[in-house]
């Protein structure tokens, strides 16, 4: 066998190192520019930057005192450097973190940031930094309200305002996204916040970040201190203790939550009343549970945070998820075509919780696309080659809208004998 030149070998490591060194330099030098930037006492030049290199989201910094004005939803830094009369536009940039696709991304409100001699008069005065976001795009699913809102706005704010000193300045803002995420909100700032659509007010701060830090699905920054049992806390915090619980039968059983959809959503199990019934033979306690938009949040996590257990079908409402305890069981019933993305919006999180997870892939038989689709076409016989990175709204629409299940009994109770055992030494031990 030929031997391997040492020389060569070191030169190799030394270029990884150098080249992972690099990219972790990048990362964390972006950060730390707008962490100045996010303080109040932030020294040097006036100035506005921004940083465009990466694919889910812009972010721009304000780094000196400035006047937005909510009615033409623009920026201005007052800079007495600069030359001539008026304003100068500098930079735009439509605050959301999905600037990969266009489709959400045309319902985004543009801001515009502008430096110049003067400015605006400021109406209201704030002493603390601006974090500037939009609550629109996808906002109203809550898989997209957790995944590009709250998630993002938790790094954000973690990555540049350790201190929660910040006034949370949002765009879209609408009424009924205030009122159900008020306590959570309340967790991230206890500043009022400030309506760009409903305010035709000045207001001034001493710096601003416009944009939100997404690092993808339901991610946290790699390698970071804080991870989503962090974020978790914060919901603890924002959703608990309110009184109401569900506190298990005297017989002890341990509590499933059977997650249901309303019809016509998205997938549905068709014979879900059959393995419900499957589920309280093996010996669990089941709550079939039906969220809708206007069921309270501290409801939904009043129930699942008492639970030991929860089985849904792949869906938005699979997010509720992160209201489980760490140590309780997450089954996840995957219809074809969602393994990809099933694992990534939802196993990986549970795991990354503590939470037991589970997969239930279904098999071609199960599937009501074996009525519309011939077995050997590759739609039904192997969907991630027919897909091939493609998750268009036409492909999505194949496995998540025209698509239903039709559960093997004998099989599911296999993978439910397993979430029953692991729920009842967990109900056991946390009780």
């Amino acid at each position: 066998m030929k031997k391997r030149n040492p020389a060569a070998t070191v030169v190799v490591v030394l270029a990884f190192i150098i080249a992972v060194l690099l990219v972790f330099e990048i990362n964390v030098s972006s950060i730390s520019r707008l962490r100045a930037a996010g303080s109040r006492s932030s020294q040097g030049k006036a100035m506005i930057s921004c940083d465009r290199s990466h694919r889910e989201y812009d972010l721009c910094s304000i780094n000196g005192t400035n006047v937005v004005d909510p009615v033409t939803s623009t920026f201005f830094l007052k800079d007495p450097t600069v030359p001539g009369s008026g304003s100068i536009a500098v930079e735009k940039i439509k605050p959301y973190p999905r600037k990969w696709e266009s489709f959400p991304m045309k319902r985004i409100k543009e801001l515009t940031l502008t430096s110049g001699p003067s400015g605006p008069k400021c109406e209201v005065r704030h002493n603390s930094p601006a974090l500037v976001f939009s609550a629109g795009g996808y906002t109203g699913n809550v898989f997209h309200d957790f995944n590009d809102g709250f998630i993002p706005l938790f790094i954000t704010i973690n990555s540049i305002y350790k201190n929660r000193d910040v006034i949370l300045v949002v765009s879209k803002a609408r009424d009924w996204w205030i009122n159900r995420y008020r306590n959570l909100l309340h967790g991230f700032s206890s500043h009022p916040i400030v309506n760009l659509d409903n305010d035709t007010s000045t207001h001034c701060f001493p710096s601003a970040t416009i944009g939100l830090i997404s690092y993808g699905f339901m991610t946290l920054m790699p390698n970071s201190s804080q991870t989503l049992l962090h974020f978790r806390a914060l919901l603890d915090k924002a959703f608990g203790y309110h009184g109401l619980n569900h506190p298990p039968k005297s017989d002890s059983r341990p509590r499933l939550v059977f997650l249901s959809r309303p019809r016509g959503i998205g997938p549905e199990i068709l014979n879900r009343d059959e393995a419900i019934q499957v589920a309280k033979e093996i010996g669990f306690e089941v709550v079939l549970f039906e969220p809708t938009g206007t069921t309270s949040l501290q409801q939904i996590y009043a129930l699942l945070n008492s639970s030991h257990a929860m089985v849904g079908i792949h869906g938005a409402a699979l997010t509720h998820s992160l209201f489980l305890r760490p140590g309780s069981v997450f089954m996840q019933v995957m219809p074809l075509g969602t393994n990809w993305v099933g694992k990534m919006c939802y196993g990986e999180p549970a795991r990354a919780m503590g939470i037991h997870y589970i997969e239930y892939k279904i098999n071609v038989d199960e599937s009501s696309l074996v009525e519309k689709y011939n077995k050997n076409e590759m739609v039904i016989k192997d969907p991630g080659r027919f897909q091939a990175g493609d998750w268009s709204f036409d492909v999505m629409s194949i496995y998540l809208k025209e698509q239903n299940v039709k559960l093997d009994l004998v099989r599911f109770r296999e993978y439910l004998n397993q979430t029953y055992r692991k729920a009842k030494a967990f109900m056991d031990k946390m009780g």
